[in-house]
């Protein structure tokens, strides 16, 4: 069976969502790359390993290493070598003001969206969009 009008809808909807992060970028005054690197220390915690941010960000270590160096230049944040050539992430007093202006409040952005949700349908779609992912997944996989 085919499902070109699904997919086709799906896409849509996955590109409408990028396209608000990307709003919320825009307005929060800060970069894509920089928020979604921002995102992830405030999801990881403070003093988090920058391969986690890697592993965490879906974007390429290039956008996030020039995130940091940018963060980094700001002030935001240092970098503080781990054990090895591992390297942790810590914010600043003035990171920890920007994660709060920015990272936080798109957090609390997207758990607003909730409010007005039963339960049971965020479980559903988070459910359903494991499902997908683990589909597709294996999909890839055979090409």
């Amino acid at each position: 069976m085919t499902y070109k009008n699904e997919n086709k809808r799906l896409n849509y909807l996955h590109s409408e969502i990028d396209a608000l992060y990307h709003a919320s970028s825009l307005k929060l005054g800060i970069s894509d790359s920089v928020s979604i690197v921002m995102y992830a220390i405030c999801d990881l915690g403070d003093g988090c390993m920058l391969s986690d941010i890697y592993k965490s960000s879906g974007v390429s270590k290039q956008t996030v290493n020039s995130a940091i160096r940018s963060l980094e230049a700001e002030g935001v944040l240092r970098l503080e070598q781990a054990d090895g050539r591992s390297k942790r992430v810590h914010l600043t007093e003035k990171g920890r003001e920007f994660e709060r202006n920015t990272a936080e409040r798109l957090l609390q952005a997207e758990l607003d969206a909730f409010d007005d949700w039963p339960e049971d349908e965020i479980g559903a779609l988070i459910s359903l969009t494991e499902k997908y992912l683990h589909s597709f997944r294996a999909e890839i996989e055979k090409m």
